[in-house]
């Protein structure tokens, strides 16, 4: 290379570093979205809202909300794969995020190149729970009686290859039983139809059924995380049942469009974590059993990638089709 030319090249490269470590000083240079790819009201928008709201009150810049349900997840995370990468557009990302990797023939995005990890919110099990009016107390009850009437027991879910329906055929699997799948289009009518009898059992965050059950109208039989939870430590886990190996778990963190630049996603990991310690955000996460972990955006990285081919064993498995 000719000596002008390294120069203007290296002019160029010292000029692009100064660039990116001014948009990060100057980070956000206005109102921020935060795409949450489902609809208000669950444990997404519940962890979305929290901390941006401590974000809104640290910038005194809006970081608004931005529900944009449909598609399994992917409307809302396609519109952030291809946002301007500056910082100014964010994703909540769920285990959903994994799932479809497997789920999904074809997706308008690439999970692992076109997003920039930022940090893992927390993680949490969800809770077994099953109609009052079914005679079981324990996962033990259920797999007897299971392996009693052969596909008679039912279990809910919110869709096809969600959460909950792949964490139903895990069990499936690790016990050696036959229950039938009752996909929903949502949370709120399987609960319903699971509190009436109707439908036997489901899974959901202690946000989305933990109400319901202290009122008597749902029975937490189980968790599914590999340890017992500090705010329902009297609930059993799957694992604790005799199936050791049974491990499925929600999660959440933030992504950015991939290009963005490193000094804008490394500002924004310390902003999420400063606000993951602060007490009242820590408090209102674990009293909805959510395990914060706040971790860098490599190890997140890596996370996704363990989890993509985690949940695509679980997919392969149920033979799970988008709805």
């Amino acid at each position: 290379m000719k000596p002008g030319l390294a120069l203007l090249c290296a002019s160029a490269m010292l000029s692009a570093g100064a660039n990116a470590a001014d948009s990060a000083a100057n980070y956000p240079g206005r109102s921020v979205r935060f795409i949450v790819p489902y609809t208000p009201g669950a444990i997404n928008d519940f962890v979305a809202r929290l901390t941006a709201q401590k974000l809104t009150d640290a910038w005194g810049k809006q970081v608004v909300v931005d529900n944009r349900p449909g598609g399994g997840t992917l409307i809302g995370s396609d519109l952030v794969a291809k946002a301007n990468p500056d910082g100014h557009t964010m994703l909540l990302v769920p285990t959903a995020f994994a799932i479809n990797v497997s789920l999904y023939r074809k997706l308008p995005y690439d999970t692992l190149r076109d997003f920039a990890p930022v940090t893992q919110i927390g993680t949490g099990p969800y809770l077994m729970v099953c109609s009052p009016q079914l005679p079981v107390k324990s996962v033990k009850d259920l797999v007897a009686l299971a392996r009693a009437k052969p596909g008679a027991l039912s279990y809910a879910s919110t869709g096809s290859g969600g959460s909950a329906h792949l964490m139903g055929e895990l069990l499936k699997a690790s016990a050696g039983i036959d229950m039938q799948h009752i996909p929903y289009k949502g949370l709120a009518p399987a609960l319903t139809d699971v509190m009436s009898g109707q439908v036997n059992c489901t899974f959901g965050t202690q946000l989305a059924v933990g109400a319901q059950v202290k009122a008597g109208r749902l029975r937490a039989i189980a968790l599914t995380g590999k340890a017992r939870s500090k705010t329902a430590p009297e609930v059993p886990t799957i694992a604790e049942a005799g199936y050791p190996d049974y491990h499925a778990t929600g999660w959440w963190g933030v992504v950015l469009p991939a290009a963005t630049p490193k000094p804008v996603i490394g500002r924004l990991h310390a902003e999420f974590v400063r606000v993951l310690a602060l007490p009242d955000v820590r408090g209102k996460l674990e009293a909805q059993g959510v395990e914060i972990v706040g971790s860098a955006p490599g190890p997140f990285g890596q996370f996704i990638r363990e989890e993509i081919v985690r949940w695509g064993r679980a997919v392969k498995l149920s033979g799970a089709k988008p709805d």
